[in-house]
């Protein structure tokens, strides 16, 4: 009987077996074993291992069906003959045998057990499915998935063309390879998440199990239906298991949106700061990818995590915006340590490419993404300030030393060019009007009344007494140093001609010697400017 098992031969082996049976069904009840209990027990032994090798065999043949290039109808069509004629010599009684009871007529449960050889087909199926390590392969996990896809996909294939028709309908065939499928599957997805998984493997076992599994590339392929229905299929992951790998995604993902936006400040420095690179002008505004280049990062994690769960990808803009929210600042700080260390010449510039850089930046967070900028603004607001305080400050300490020369011997005898101070106010108001509104206005009428002020600050300062020549000479230079000024700003875009009258009243004052003609000029200086009364 064994060599007819080994040799598959299970209906005959069956039919030897059931006759031994039987025989000792007959012979125990005749009492026949009364006086040789042991030789019963024997018996009963052997009619239970040579049932247990068929069992195993059934086992071996299911769980080889979908190793072999080809499906061995007959078998499996023999197997389905088999399971029926032990279910018919053993019907199900509705109990199990008492315990100590031998096993004499009892159920194999063969149906049972072809079931669970198909869930451990499916569990070897999946197990050996190609993987390789790490360090072998970068994308190890995302070939490891399509190589999974690709072969389950042909093994329910080969079930739906072959193996199903060898057993009748009340086997659901499909079904239950479907379902054994599933929970292996499951079971190895779950074992993958459980290792340490960078945030590329944690997106692909995510995306995989959101968006591939029951689609048309896997149980939805089009070849498997009507066969095959993922509709009553219970989750890949659990609930536990699916927030766990989101939450640490997420986390993955917080590490890397710091990581860009840190390498966007380096290249700043390396790129453009140290290598005094001018930004480039579009539409008359200087433009920097600072403000492009966050959009971008941040609009191509949201469209990843979106892909997963709607919830998962607004988890990754706010960690976007709260990344945001403490690199502006840094960025901010860096900026000013920077210029300060260096005093470089694109400093104005660059404040300027990254207030329009701001200022698209809200823009583009408010209208693409919908989010709240409220207290990006306040950031915002706070580096502005910060900014424009540099800007003055620089101003200052470029002008102040040309402005103390005022009234100096060298200044009075034109050995100070007039158009130093113009050429040093410039190189700051220049750069202004490639800056957005309404700051650019603001900063241009700054400068522009700080330069007039300051001037006539040293014009008004207690100097020894001028000849009439010199005060000729000092009315002359104020005219023409107040012209070339105020042309310059408002050639950069500055509105404030209000100021323009003013160097040239004090001129007059100062260069003419008629008391009359004073006392009229002084009456224009308050008509133009009443608070200096």
């Amino acid at each position: 009987i064994n060599e007819l098992i080994q040799k598959q031969q299970l209906l005959e082996a069956f039919a030897s077996i059931k006759y031994m049976e039987d025989e000792t069904i007959t012979e125990r009840d005749a009492d026949k074993y009364k006086d040789n209990p042991q030789e019963f027990v024997r018996k009963t032994k052997d009619v239970d291992l040579l049932y247990s090798s068929i069992t195993n065999m059934i086992q071996s043949i299911v769980v080889g069906t979908l190793e072999h290039p080809t499906v061995d109808e007959a078998m499996l069509t023999s197997l389905v003959t088999l399971i029926a004629r032990e279910e018919a010599a053993h019907p199900n009684k509705g109990h199990a045998p008492a315990p100590g009871s031998d096993l004499l007529g009892a159920p194999r449960k063969w149906r049972e057990e072809w079931k669970e050889a198909v869930n451990e087909s499916a569990r070897k199926r999946v197990q050996n499915v190609p993987m390789a390590s790490k360090e072998e392969e970068r994308s190890w996990l995302d070939l490891h998935l399509n190589f999974l896809q690709k072969n389950l996909v042909e093994d329910i294939l080969k079930i739906k063309s072959s193996v199903k028709k060898c057993y009748p309908e009340e086997y659901r065939v499909c079904d239950v390879y479907v379902e054994a499928f599933h929970k292996a599957v499951a079971s190895h997805l779950q074992g993958l998440s459980q290792r340490p998984l960078e945030s590329s493997e944690l997106y692909s076992l995510l995306d995989w199990v959101a968006n591939t599994y029951r689609s048309e590339l896997f149980l939805g392929h089009p070849d498997l239906k009507p066969e095959v229905q993922t509709e009553n299929l219970s989750l890949l992951l659990t609930p536990a298991d699916w927030d766990r790998l989101k939450n640490d995604y997420i986390t993955s993902v917080k590490e890397k949106i710091k990581s860009y936006f840190g390498n966007i400040l380096s290249l700043e420095v390396t790129e453009k700061w140290e290598k005094e690179v001018h930004p480039e002008l579009r539409e008359n505004l200087y433009h920097s990818s600072f403000s492009f280049d966050i959009q971008t990062i941040i609009g191509e994690h949201m469209k990843l995590s979106e892909a997963i769960s709607r919830s998962l990808g607004m988890k990754t803009l706010e960690l976007c915006l709260a990344e945001l929210h403490e690199f502006v600042p840094r960025f901010s700080e860096e900026f000013l340590e920077w210029n300060t260390a260096h005093d470089s010449p694109v400093f104005v510039p660059y404040f300027a490419a990254y207030i329009n850089s701001f200022h698209d930046l809200v823009s583009g967070l408010e209208t693409v993404f919908k989010v709240n900028t409220e207290e990006l603004q306040k950031i915002l607001a706070a580096l502005t300030m910060t900014f424009k305080n540099m800007f003055l400050n620089k101003l200052r300490a470029k002008t102040q030393p040309l402005l103390q020369k005022i009234l100096t011997k060298n200044w009075i005898l034109a050995t100070e060019k007039p158009d130093s101070l113009v050429a040093a106010v410039s190189r700051f108001s220049e750069h202004l009007q490639h800056m957005r509104q309404p700051l650019r206005q603001e900063l241009l009428c700054h400068v522009h009344k700080y330069v007039v002020r300051e001037y006539i600050v040293q014009i008004m300062k207690p100097r020894r007494k001028m000849n009439r020549e010199t005060r000729q000479q000092v009315s002359q230079r104020m005219n023409k140093e107040a012209k070339m000024l105020n042309n310059a700003l408002i050639d950069h875009g500055s509105d404030s001609d209000w100021l323009l009258p003013a160097i040239h009243h004090i001129a007059n004052i100062i260069g003419e010697k008629k008391k009359d003609r004073i006392k009229e000029y002084v009456k224009e200086l308050c008509q133009d400017y009443p608070d200096i009364r």
